[in-house]
């Protein structure tokens, strides 16, 4: 076998991919894989998602790493074998922190439309972020995220009732037993902290940039795990206000988009000079607590200012951080949105067409692979990636 793969080195300090014989970028992310035939599947998949023409289905992958016989070998690969997505993850996340040096995880919901009702956890639900009521599947994916870039190295997938409670769908699918239904919030929240519980990478804050309804479930589990968390907060969502010299202090639980309409005239602009442009953003920020009695520690809610007068409302815990830091964190939320559709979209994030659990996450992990060669690519000037058909 002569075959090439990504690997990644630094010029100058900065970030680059080359493809090279040595193998060095397969041999670490690829370790947990037992079997050579294995690795060599996870290459051939790889580089069909960096550089396969069209959608990023198996057969267009197979097309571009060698044809019909190909075709077989990759989906059972991807569906029907027996490797664990979970070492690969953990590998691509220990790469990412020492190569990008993100500065929070950012966890975000990914809707993927499906036009039929077989692939597993599709529904039919109410989208907030489209606003729209479509068909298809919701998960969450934690991203490592810098100013510079930001790469998905954790996916959760929601499932609904419909599913959990259906034996045959649950069979047909291979859902694994003792899958429990979860909240969006809840899976949202798992998304991040099975991350930060099971791998050894260093803390860093959670952006939950999803919309939020339960807060008490979600704010506590950061808590106990010790972890900051800032999560966007709806509107509606109704909070109490703890600083005597705001307004609203004694009024109850009122929403919070009424207390930011309260304290409008207290904004103060903040620059922020950390990026490759220097921003000037009005914020305000207001101590509060959660609605219901026992709601813990205080919060800081803080509205973050837009042009044409939109304002985005965010909760921190613990109340302490810094609000220049906090709003430096709301922009890495905006960079992962921008990598999503820069970049995911095309090494293939909504592609997997097949219907199985384990086909979706071991398909999403090779995704996550290829985006993060993708971006390291594309932080250098120096060298372009040019990926390479790779064949036994």
């Amino acid at each position: 076998m002569n075959a090439e793969v990504v690997s990644w080195h630094r010029i100058r300090g900065r970030a680059y991919d080359v493809i090279q014989p040595d193998h060095a970028f397969s041999a670490e992310l690829f370790a947990s894989l037992r079997r050579s035939d294995q690795r060599l599947r996870a290459r051939q998949y790889l580089s069909g998602l960096l550089a396969a023409e069209g959608r990023k289905s198996i057969r267009n992958i197979a097309a571009f790493a060698g044809g019909t016989a190909a075709e077989q070998s990759l989906h059972h690969f991807i569906s029907s074998s027996t490797w664990d997505w979970s070492p690969m993850r953990e590998a691509l996340a220990d790469r990412v922190m020492r190569v990008l040096g993100p500065r929070a995880w950012v966890v975000r919901p990914l809707f993927i439309p499906k036009a039929g009702e077989h692939s597993v956890g599709v529904e039919r639900q109410f989208v907030p972020e489209l606003g729209q009521v479509l068909n298809g599947q919701l998960a969450f994916g934690a991203w490592a995220a810098a100013e510079e870039a930001s790469v998905p190295v954790q996916w959760r997938l929601h499932l609904p009732e419909s599913w959990l409670g259906d034996a045959r769908r649950r069979r047909r699918a291979e859902i694994p037993g003792g899958t429990e239904a979860e909240t969006p919030e809840e899976c949202a929240t798992a998304t991040a902290l099975t991350a930060l519980g099971q791998w050894p990478v260093p803390k860093r804050p959670v952006v939950l940039d999803t919309h939020v309804r339960g807060l008490g479930g979600v704010v506590r589990p950061f808590a106990e795990a010790r972890t900051p968390l800032l999560t966007r907060v709806e509107g509606s969502t109704r909070l109490i206000v703890t600083d005597r010299a705001m307004p609203g202090y004694r009024a109850g639980a009122i929403p919070a988009r009424r207390i930011m309409e309260s304290v409008q005239g207290l904004r103060r602009p903040l620059e922020d000079a950390g990026g490759p442009v220097r921003r000037t953003t009005l914020v305000a920020a207001v101590r509060v607590r959660l609605s219901r009695p026992g709601s813990g520690p205080e919060l800081l809610l803080m509205g973050v200012w837009h042009e044409l007068g939109k304002v985005d409302l965010w909760l921190a815990a613990p109340a302490t951080a810094p609000v220049g830091d906090l709003v430096r964190l709301t922009r890495l939320a905006g960079r992962v949105a921008e990598d999503e559709e820069r970049i995911g979209e095309r090494v293939g994030i909504r592609d997997f067409e097949g219907r199985s659990f384990r086909g979706w996450h071991r398909h999403m992990t090779l995704a996550s692979v290829a985006h993060a060669v993708s971006v390291l690519a594309n932080e250098s000037d120096e060298l372009p990636l040019h990926a390479r058909r790779i064949s036994a």
